[in-house]
Parts: structure tokens; C-alpha cells; sequence
């Protein structure tokens, strides 16, 4: 598994999965095109979107650094490419389906409260955007594989 496939694989992921979000996004709020402020004790979402939302944070953050434990010095680079992968996938994923819930959440009361903390997942899943940088500081490298790198 060359670098450059895994970082061109990792791109297209996440751009896809941060597009997808912002387009619904858009879709919801120009569907609704309401703004309400109050809480509304009878709406469940009040209570579940932020803890999802919170919970998703963690999760993402707790599973990422627990499959990147995983990866040795000695495996392969392949090996460890592929395993850096599917964390950072993991990662996305858990990012998103928090995301997706808040904009259905907006979508359907048009509480102000379910959109700002869409759009603060969204910038979150945008701030984790894969660069050469980022895995080489993340995976446990040999000199050797640190030079790959930065060819």
C-alpha cells in the first residue's frame, strides 16, 4: 500500500463525508428557514442531540487513539498504512452520524440550538483532514519510513 493511494483514499473520504454533511446542511436550513431559540421541554432532542453530539466527540477520539495503539514499530508500512485507515475512517464516521442526527434534529423543530451544533461537528470533521504531516507524527515510523515520507 503506497502513501500517496492511502492519503488520496483518506482525502476523498473525508471530503465526501464533510461535503455531504454541509449539503444537508444547506438542504435543511433552506427547507426550514426557521430559527426557534426556546426549549421546548417535551422535545426529546433537547436532551439527546447534545449528549450524542458530546458522546461522538469522545468516541471518535477514543477509538482513533485506541486503534492507533494498536500499530507497532515493526510491522510493515503497509500494515501500518492500512490500520491508520480504517482509524482515521472510524474517526470520521463516529464524527458524522452525531452530525447527521443534529441536522434531522433541526430539520424537523427548527431549533436553532440542533444547527449550531451540526455546524460545530462539521468544522470539527473539517479540522480532521488527513495530511502527510499528521501520520507521520501519529504512527510509530522508522527512520527508513520517515524518509519515504518525504520523498
Amino acid at each position: 500500500m503506497q502513501i500517496k493511494t492511502v492519503l488520496k483514499t483518506l482525502l476523498i473520504i473525508h471530503t465526501a463525508l464533510c461535503a455531504g454533511l454541509l449539503l444537508f446542511a444547506i438542504f435543511a436550513y433552506n427547507m426550514n428557514r426557521s430559527f426557534t431559540a426556546q426549549m421546548n421541554q417535551k422535545d426529546i432532542f433537547i436532551y439527546i442531540v447534545p449528549i450524542i453530539a458530546a458522546g461522538g466527540y469522545f468516541l471518535s477520539q477514543l477509538v482513533y487513539k485506541k486503534r492507533l495503539l494498536t500499530i507497532t514499530q515493526e510491522e510493515k508500512l503497509s500494515i501500518k498504512l492500512g490500520k491508520y485507515q480504517v482509524a482515521a475512517i472510524l474517526k470520521y464516521a463516529i464524527i458524522e452520524a452525531p452530525g447527521i442526527l443534529a441536522l434531522l434534529a433541526y430539520f424537523w423543530s427548527g431549533n436553532a440550538l440542533y444547527l449550531v451544533i451540526a455546524i460545530a461537528l462539521i468544522i470539527y470533521l473539517f479540522a480532521q483532514r488527513p495530511t502527510v504531516d499528521k501520520i507521520i507524527k501519529e504512527l510509530p515510523l522508522t527512520h527508513e519510513e520517515q524518509k519515504t515520507f518525504s520523498k
